[in-house]
């Protein structure tokens, strides 16, 4: 047998060995993802009911329902999607097409990463005294809003950009050399042709804020408040501290383990049904763009 053959041979078998440790990393990956959701599942699909999702919670969150927790984390993730998305597309549309390379982009994307590690904890922290104290915004949904935005700023500006790159230069070359304004370039050719993949920042975005306990826990979250906020300057129950308090340091951790693991579903099926939305949303403009 030649050392052709030979080298060929050995490189088919590391070839088939790696895509078999590639496909059982996958494998595994998937298989952990549908334990965790069975276990929440199985303990949690018990407590589910019409009452458990439209009532107030009673007798220190051992009864009742968990309406006013899911009230205040629509709002939470609302008020802050409201603020990072715009924001975050803009900053990443402002970096991708108008700054030049150089040392301010590189001092820019720096700081965009390192915002991006920050543990979520110190964005609490930095929420409290800005928003809540400084701004006298208090205990309130536009804080904790404000501080959720803050956090998942980095995910919007980081997938906005990538999905900016990956549009080919000869779209803006031809609309450039149509006579077009860069702003027009930018605006009804580039982002048109990106916004299908950055709604995947959006789509990280709201899972990461939906299950965030710490940013909230400064800045809006209240231990018991069986009524609905009124407004964006109320404070709200969220879904995650409720979960958390019932959890750790409820009235009766034994009586309302129930709750908990019914808490942590409904969070789950509100994240799941947010992905939904957004991906039938990307999908939507991915087929338009083709369309054009």
């Amino acid at each position: 047998m030649s050392a052709e053959i030979k080298l060929a041979k050995k490189k088919r078998r590391s070839q088939k060995i790696a895509f078999g440790i590639f496909t059982l990393t996958s494998y595994a990956i998937v298989a952990l993802l549908f334990i965790i959701l069975a276990f929440i599942v199985v303990k949690g699909i018990g407590v589910i009911s019409w009452e458990f999702i439209s009532e107030m919670p009673k007798n220190g969150m051992t009864e009742g329902g968990i309406f006013p927790a899911i009230v205040g984390t629509l709002c939470l993730v609302l008020v802050s999607m409201v603020f990072a998305f715009p924001v975050g597309v803009l900053a990443a549309i402002y970096m991708n097409e108008y700054v030049k390379d150089g040392i301010i982009k590189k001092i820019i994307k720096q700081m965009t990463n390192n915002l991006a590690g920050v543990p979520s904890i110190v964005f609490g922290l930095f929420g409290m005294s800005l928003f809540v104290n400084k701004m006298g915004f208090g205990d309130s949904i536009i804080a904790g809003g404000l501080t959720l935005g803050l956090l998942v700023l980095p995910i919007v500006i980081r997938t906005t950009e990538e999905s900016l790159k990956a549009v080919d230069d000869t779209f803006r070359q031809a609309s450039l050399g149509l006579g077009a304004s860069k702003w027009e370039t930018t605006s009804k050719v580039v982002f048109p042709i990106a916004f299908p993949n950055v709604i995947t920042g959006l789509i990280l975005s709201i899972g990461r804020v939906s299950g965030e306990t710490a940013p909230i826990l400064f800045t809006v979250a209240a231990y018991f408040l069986p009524k609905l906020p009124t407004s964006i300057f109320d404070q709200a129950m969220a879904l995650p501290y409720h979960l958390y308090v019932i959890s750790t340091s409820g009235t009766n951790i034994e009586a309302s383990r129930a709750m908990a693991y019914g808490t942590a579903l409904v969070l789950i099926i509100i994240v799941l049904i947010s992905n939904l939305l957004a991906n039938a949303l990307r999908k939507y403009y991915a087929k338009k763009v083709k369309m054009n």
